[in-house]
């Protein structure tokens, strides 16, 4: 499967640019129907829209440099070249996380409605853009036999597995699992006994969840200290949402 869904001149059209666009702007117009649900201005969304996204880019590729300082050492002027890959999502959550935050503090505004609001935009894009991978054939898992393992051509096979054909489709055991993460928060934030910050916390909670299982099957994994990265900030977040669930279900005893 080409990457690239057609060329015009030097410019390519590819499928993981696309797919991230498309979760992006189906993220927006639900967020956007949740914050008129919630009677929230939706102009808040908007405007917050573009500097999340700006700030989530930024962490994105941060994240990914910090941990692939070898990589770029000897090439600073490789840290700016997004475009040629390098962006980690647990990058991006951060990023855009701390961007609400100074938004929502400066407006007065609260924090957690917001975020309760755009969490299921978040989730669904998140499980929208995975399938870039797959046409880029990248972030997949070991080998394996199993009859959905993904076909993964040479050229794009570890040296050390070059003689395996089929992998492990970790991009598609994510997106389905943030895809049901996503259903279950819209099932969720209409129950009773909701309070502000839930849904957020949910989607960090349970999307860690599935990252941390998922990532163990990964062959790509940042690493630091001899562990996976994005398992060490999966238990992370999995321990803050956690305690700060808890907080917030005892401050409304």
């Amino acid at each position: 499967m080409s990457p690239e869904i057609f060329k015009i001149g030097p410019m390519s059209i590819r499928w993981y640019g696309v797919l991230i666009l498309a979760g992006v702007i189906l993220g927006l117009f639900l967020a956007g129907r949740e914050a008129k649900r919630q009677e929230m201005r939706i102009e808040v969304i908007y405007d917050l829209f573009y500097y999340m996204l700006i700030s989530a880019i930024v962490g994105a590729r941060l994240y990914y440099v910090i941990f692939s300082w070898d990589l770029y050492r000897n090439n600073l002027g490789g840290i700016i070249a997004f475009w040629h890959g390098g962006l980690a999502i647990h990058g991006a959550i951060i990023g855009g996380t701390f961007s609400a935050l100074i938004y929502t503090r400066l407006k007065g505004i609260s924090f957690w409605k917001v975020a309760d609001c755009c969490a299921p935009s978040l989730i669904l894009g998140q499980a929208i853009g995975r399938w870039g991978n797959f046409f880029n054939q990248e972030a997949y898992g070991r080998p394996t036999d199993l009859p959905w393992g993904i076909f993964i051509d040479e050229a794009h096979r570890p040296f050390r597995y070059i003689q395996q054909t089929h992998f492990h489709p970790t991009f598609l055991y994510e997106s389905l699992w943030d895809f049901c993460v996503f259903l279950f928060l819209l099932w969720g934030r209409r129950k009773k006994g909701i309070i502000p910050g839930d849904v957020f916390l949910a989607y960090l909670m349970l999307y860690s969840l599935g990252r941390f299982w998922i990532e163990g099957l990964r062959m790509d994994s940042l690493m630091f200290a001899g562990f996976r990265v994005a398992q060490i900030v999966s238990l992370f977040l999995i321990l803050c949402s956690s305690i700060i669930l808890i907080q917030h279900r005892r401050g409304r005893q």
